[in-house]
C-alpha cells in the first residue's frame, strides 16, 4: 500500500511551445489530497475559526464513531476524545474495522463498508474519503482496530506506512477503533486547537445522538432531550413559551420565539451540522411559517411570523447529496429513492405536529400570536421610513462613493462553472477614505468589497428600529449588505470590521457591534461577522537591505521585515534583528502602504469571528459600555486606565 500512496510519476510539468505539456503527471490520491487539501476539508486556517480544516479532520473521525453508535453496533455508547499538544486521540467501542482490512480502510480511497449497507444509508461518511484525508494530511497517523481479543494497528507519516503490527492478541481490550493523529504543520501552518470550538462540536454530537456519551479531555457530555437541549444551549434570550419539540422516524424539530430581532435556525442532516442550510432548512422555514399562518387564519407576513423565532431541524436522508465535500449545505431533493421529496416530507410533518400542538396549548398559541402582532406592528411603523431609505439607497447606488463593490457576490444564484468563489466574498467596513483607499488599491476586485464610513456612526443602543432606519449611514450599509429583510440575500460571506488599532478605532468597532447585535443578530449567530486584525508594529532591517543592494547581491533587495500584531511578536522580531531593527508603530490603517497591506487582507489575513454565546450577557454589556455614562462606568475606566509610554515600544 505504500506504493499505492506514492506518486505514480514524479516528473514535473513542462510547458511546450504550443502551450500544452511535454509530460503529464498522474497523482495518487495521497498526493492529490496533500496538493489540494481544500477540495477535501475546505479551508486550512490556523484553528481560530470553527470551519478551519483541523476541526474537519476531527469530525471525519468522529463521524465514523458516531455511525457505529447510530447503527446499534456500539456495545458501549461512549466515545472518548483527547486533544493535547496539537494531537488528537479518538476511541470508540463499536465493532472495529475487520483486522485484515485496516490498511485499506485507512489509506485506500473510495474503500469502505458503507456503500452497500442498508444500515449506513443514513450516515454522513458515505464516500470513503474522510479517514483517508485525515491520514494524508497528518504528519503522524495511528489507527488500531480491536476485534474479539485480537488487534491490528498501522502507523503512517504523511500518509505513508512506517510500521505495521499485523494481527496480534489483545485479550484485555474491548472491541472498537482507536485513531491518533497530528495534523501536518507544513500544511496547517501555526495551527492550534481551541477547546471551546471542539466543545461546541462535541455538544452538537450529543444533542443529535441522545443516549451517546462523549468524554472530551475528561469532561462528559450527554444529552437527554436532543434538540431542545441544543436550543437551550444556544439561545441568548429566554424563550417566550416552552419549546415545542416533535420527533418522527426520520425527523426531529424544535420551535420557539424569543424577545429578539430576526430569525435563528439550526439544521442538521444525518448528524451533520449544515451551517449553510440547504433544501431541508428552506422547506422547514416555509412549512413552519405557513402552518402558523393557517392556524391563525390571518394574512400575516412570513417575516413577521419568523421574527424572533428560534428553531432547529434534524432529518435523516438516504445517501444525502451535499454541495461540497465539507457537507455544510444539503442539495438532496428526496428523502430516499422513490420516496417523498424533502419539501413534502417536512411540510406534512410540521403541519400535523405544530397545528395539533397549537390547538391543544392555548397559552402558547396566545403568546405566539402576541409576538407576531408586535413584529407586524413594528414592521408597519417603519415601513414608510424603510421605503424612503431604500429609494435613497437606490439613488446613490450607482455613484455611491462609500461602496467599492466586487464582481462576485455570496447571494449569486449561480457561479461560473468550475470557479465558484462565492464563499470567498467579503466586505471591509473601514473608517474614513484614507483606510479604504489603501484596501481598495490592493483588494481582489472579484471577491472583496470596501464600504467607507464617514466617521463615527450613530450609537444605536436603546434606539427604536425606526430611528436606525432613518440614519443615512446605516441605511446605506444595510443596502450594501442587502440585509433589510434578513440575511437570506446577504451579498458577502464575510462582513469584516476594519478599524484603526487606536481608541477611536475601538470606539467605532463597538458602535458597529452594537448595531449588528441589536438589529441583525442573525448575522453574528450564523458566523458572518469578523474583526480584522492589523499589525501594530513593523520591525525591519533597512541597513542590511541597503548593503545588499549596493553590493549588487540583489537588484530588488528588500528589508528583512516582520509585522507584529502584539508585544510578544514585537519582542521576538527585535531580538532577531538586534540593533539593526527599525521600529514603526502603526496607529491607523491609512499609515500602511497599499503594497504592504496586500498580505493583511490576503488568504492568510487574521480574522477574529464575532461569537454570540448563551453565557454572553449581551444586553447588560451593551448597557454598560454603550448606555448612559453612569458612575459605575466612570469608576471602571479610572480603575483600568493605562498610560502608555512611547519609549517602551523599543524595549525588549
Amino acid at each position: 500500500m505504500a506504493e499505492e500512496l506514492e506518486l505514480n510519476n514524479s516528473s514535473q510539468r513542462q510547458p511546450s511551445d504550443t502551450g500544452g505539456y511535454d509530460k503529464l503527471v498522474t497523482l495518487t490520491p495521497r498526493e492529490h489530497i496533500r496538493l489540494r487539501p481544500g477540495m477535501y476539508i475546505g479551508k486550512l486556517g490556523d484553528g481560530a475559526q470553527s470551519d478551519d480544516g483541523i476541526y474537519v479532520l476531527i469530525k471525519e473521525v468522529m463521524d465514523n464513531s458516531v455511525d457505529e453508535f447510530n447503527t446499534g453496533f456500539a456495545k458501549q455508547p461512549i466515545i472518548t476524545i483527547d486533544v493535547a499538544d496539537g494531537s488528537v486521540s479518538i476511541r470508540d467501542y463499536g465493532r472495529g474495522i475487520p483486522l485484515d482490512q485496516v490498511k485499506d480502510a485507512s489509506s485506500k480511497m473510495n474503500t469502505g463498508g458503507k456503500y452497500d449497507s442498508k444500515n449506513y444509508k443514513r450516515s454522513v461518511g458515505l464516500n470513503g474519503v474522510g479517514i483517508k484525508a485525515v491520514n494524508a494530511l497528518s504528519s503522524h497517523f495511528y489507527i488500531c482496530s480491536i476485534r474479539d481479543g485480537q488487534s491490528s494497528s498501522i502507523t503512517y507519516e504523511e500518509g505513508i506506512v512506517v510500521e505495521e503490527s499485523g494481527i496480534v492478541p489483545s485479550p484485555n481490550e474491548e472491541n472498537g477503533t482507536l485513531v491518533k493523529f497530528t495534523p501536518d504543520a507544513t500544511i496547517f501552518k501555526n495551527y492550534e486547537f481551541r477547546d471551546h470550538i471542539i466543545e461546541a462540536m462535541i455538544k452538537n454530537y450529543s444533542f443529535l445522538n441522545t443516549g451517546l456519551t462523549i468524554i472530551f479531555n475528561g469532561k462528559r457530555y450527554h444529552s437527554r432531550n436532543g434538540l431542545s437541549d441544543l436550543l437551550k444551549e444556544n439561545m441568548t434570550n429566554d424563550p417566550l413559551y416552552p419549546i415545542m419539540h416533535f420527533k418522527g422516524e426520520h425527523i426531529e424539530i424544535v420551535v420557539t420565539h424569543a424577545a429578539q430581532v430576526g430569525e435563528e435556525f439550526y439544521s442538521f442532516v444525518n448528524g451533520q451540522h449544515t451551517t449553510q442550510g440547504g433544501t431541508h432548512q428552506s422547506a422547514f422555514r416555509e412549512a413552519v411559517s405557513r402552518t402558523i399562518k393557517e392556524f391563525y387564519g390571518k394574512s400575516f407576513e412570513y417575516s413577521d411570523i419568523r421574527n424572533g423565532m428560534v428553531a432547529a431541524i434534524s432529518i435523516k436522508v438516504e445517501e444525502p447529496v451535499f454541495e461540497s465535500q465539507t457537507k455544510i449545505k444539503l442539495g438532496s431533493s428526496v428523502m430516499w429513492k422513490d420516496g417523498p421529496t424533502i419539501y413534502k416530507y417536512i411540510n406534512d410533518f410540521v403541519k400535523k405536529e405544530v397545528d395539533d400542538y397549537l390547538h391543544k396549548d392555548a397559552t402558547t398559541a396566545e403568546i405566539m400570536l402576541k409576538k407576531i402582532q408586535e413584529s407586524e406592528k413594528e414592521r408597519k411603523a417603519i415601513a414608510g421610513v424603510t421605503k424612503v431609505a431604500r429609494e435613497r439607497a437606490k439613488k446613490v447606488a450607482l455613484h455611491n462613493s462609500k461602496l467599492r463593490d466586487c464582481r462576485v457576490h455570496f447571494n449569486d444564484s449561480r457561479a461560473p462553472k468550475g470557479n465558484d468563489r462565492r464563499e470567498e466574498t467579503s466586505i471591509f467596513i473601514t473608517e474614513g477614505l484614507s483606510a479604504s483607499g489603501s484596501i481598495t488599491k490592493i483588494r481582489d476586485v472579484e471577491t472583496q468589497a470596501v464600504f467607507s464610513l464617514r466617521g463615527k456612526p450613530l450609537n444605536t443602543y436603546g434606539l427604536a428600529a425606526k430611528k436606525v432606519v432613518e440614519n443615512e449611514e446605516f441605511a446605506l450599509l444595510q443596502a450594501a449588505l442587502n440585509i433589510e429583510d434578513g440575511i437570506d440575500g446577504l451579498r458577502y460571506n464575510k462582513v469584516i470590521v476594519a478599524t484603526d488599532a487606536d481608541v477611536d478605532g475601538m470606539h467605532i468597532r463597538l458602535l458597529l457591534l452594537t448595531y449588528f447585535l441589536q438589529f441583525c443578530p442573525e448575522l453574528v449567530k450564523t458566523g458572518h461577522l469578523y474583526i480584522l486584525q492589523t499589525p501594530l508594529f513593523r520591525i525591519r532591517n533597512k541597513k542590511e537591505a541597503k548593503r545588499k543592494k549596493n553590493s549588487k547581491e540583489s537588484s530588488k533587495a528588500k528589508p528583512e521585515t516582520y509585522y507584529c500584531y502584539n508585544d510578544d511578536e514585537r519582542i521576538a522580531a527585535i531580538n532577531k534583528l538586534g540593533d539593526k531593527a527599525e521600529i514603526t508603530r502603526f496607529k491607523g490603517l491609512g499609515e500602511i502602504d497599499p503594497e504592504e497591506f496586500a498580505d493583511f487582507i490576503g488568504p492568510e489575513m487574521r480574522l477574529d469571528r464575532v461569537h454570540l454565546r448563551k453565557e454572553d450577557t449581551v444586553n447588560k454589556l451593551l448597557e454598560f459600555y454603550m448606555g448612559k455614562n453612569t458612575m459605575e462606568r466612570q469608576e471602571f475606566i479610572i480603575d483600568n486606565l493605562v498610560i502608555e509610554d512611547e519609549e517602551d515600544i523599543t524595549k525588549y
